[in-house]
């Protein structure tokens, strides 16, 4: 099992300590679980072995502009990577594979979603930023859901998880 680790002093971000019974396809009755904990978590097995990390890049037309919102507005912790090029820590994520195009697309394509545990509170806090809201909070039946302007970006989601979820901070259970 994976013991759990303590908060990233850094930055303040929780990292994820042990990863759910579903973590790669595996069951509590899964044969691969002997000698784990029950209940506590799914060992790492396979290619999670080998992916540390994800890095994620926005495309966007004003670059500084958009580092400048996620720096200065978000708060994101950050490096300078040579030239001004920030590269920006996230709090843990998730990955959720859909089917089909996706509404309004016409090919494949990928979103990001910021999760927050309070769409209300957190809403607020952005506006009280200068961030500028897109769209009304809706409710999507796997979570509430709003977007907002990234400056020299687009847009980007925020929602508040219903659904179950391997992040321990936003897990329904």
């Amino acid at each position: 099992w994976c013991p759990r680790k303590e908060s990233n002093l850094r930055t303040g971000f929780r990292k994820p300590a042990l990863y759910p019974l579903s973590y790669g396809g595996m069951g509590a009755g899964d044969p691969r679980l002997r000698g784990y904990p029950a209940g506590l978590a799914t060992p790492r097995l396979g290619l999670p072995e080998m992916i540390g990390g994800v890095h994620t890049i926005i495309y966007a037309e004003d670059a500084e502009a958009a580092r400048a919102f996620f720096r200065d507005v978000l708060g994101l912790p950050n490096v300078d990577s040579g030239g001004g090029w920030l590269i920006f820590e996230l709090p843990p994520g998730e990955l959720a594979l859909h089917p089909g195009l996706g509404q309004g697309h016409s090919g494949n394509h990928h979103e990001l979603y910021l999760m927050c545990q309070d769409i209300q509170d957190a809403v607020a806090g952005l506006q009280a930023r200068g961030v500028e809201f897109v769209s009304d909070i809706s409710d999507q039946g796997w979570g509430l859901l709003t977007r907002f302007k990234v400056p020299g970006a687009g847009e980007m989601g925020l929602y508040q998880p219903k659904h179950p979820s391997p992040l321990r901070d936003f897990s329904t259970d």
